[in-house]
């Protein structure tokens, strides 16, 4: 059961990795409401019925506790955008697209924050949201139909991290002013990697494509 600011929850007994792994969780759960910044670790022990000096216990400081909760929020999201293999690639590509998108509706201003926040300065998290840029071009590296030399080409690389800085800045833009809509979003996301492709791998231009547009398209 959630607490209001200030209101201490009852305290239950939990071994030190649950203790850890429950700390964790609602740092999460904060971050969805407010910036990695603002997260309070007054607040986060009240709810989990601990002091603030026990926190401390888990995580050194404040930081290593923000650091985490970064680190299992960006978890979340690779799993949430997961391709679901029972698609086909232009579906599993549009699909991902769209539980992107989601997902950063439901965490807008943690989204924000570490990417043009006072966070966003920060060189551990700036390396934390580093690697979850790479871990999504992996991802679609790892589903497309390209042979591991072809996948490891730095143009190919390089104009799929490029996608994903467009697709962050694009996004980032959308949430504060939302000027099209969802679908709409998503469309403008899957076309220009789609066009990005022909420019640097037309075979994989051509995979990408829906399987009832001409290949004119």
């Amino acid at each position: 059961m959630s607490t209001s600011p200030g209101e201490t929850a009852k305290r239950i007994r939990l071994s030190p990795d649950e203790r850890r792994t429950q700390l964790i969780t609602l740092g999460v759960k904060m971050l969805g409401e407010r910036a990695i910044e603002d997260i309070s670790v007054s607040e986060i022990a009240a709810q989990a019925g601990i002091s603030r000096g026990l926190l401390f216990h888990y995580f050194p400081t404040k930081q290593d506790f923000q650091l985490e909760v970064v680190r299992h929020a960006n978890a979340e999201l690779l799993a949430r955008v997961s391709p679901d293999p029972g698609l086909g690639l232009f579906e599993m590509l549009r699909d991902s697209v769209g539980r992107y998108i989601d997902y950063v509706s439901e965490n807008r201003r943690s989204y924000l924050a570490l990417l043009r926040g006072p966070a966003s300065s920060s060189p551990d998290l700036v390396g934390l949201v580093e690697q979850t840029r790479r871990a999504i071009v992996d991802i679609i590296l790892t589903q497309v139909p390209l042979t591991e030399p072809e996948r490891e080409q730095p143009r190919l690389v390089l104009a799929l991290r490029g996608w994903v800085a467009f697709t962050e800045e694009t996004t980032l833009s959308w949430l504060r002013d939302e000027t099209v809509t969802r679908d709409e979003l998503i469309e403008l996301l899957v076309e220009s990697l789609l066009a990005l492709s022909m420019a640097v791998n037309p075979a994989l231009a051509a995979a990408l494509q829906p399987p009832d547009r001409p290949p004119s398209l």
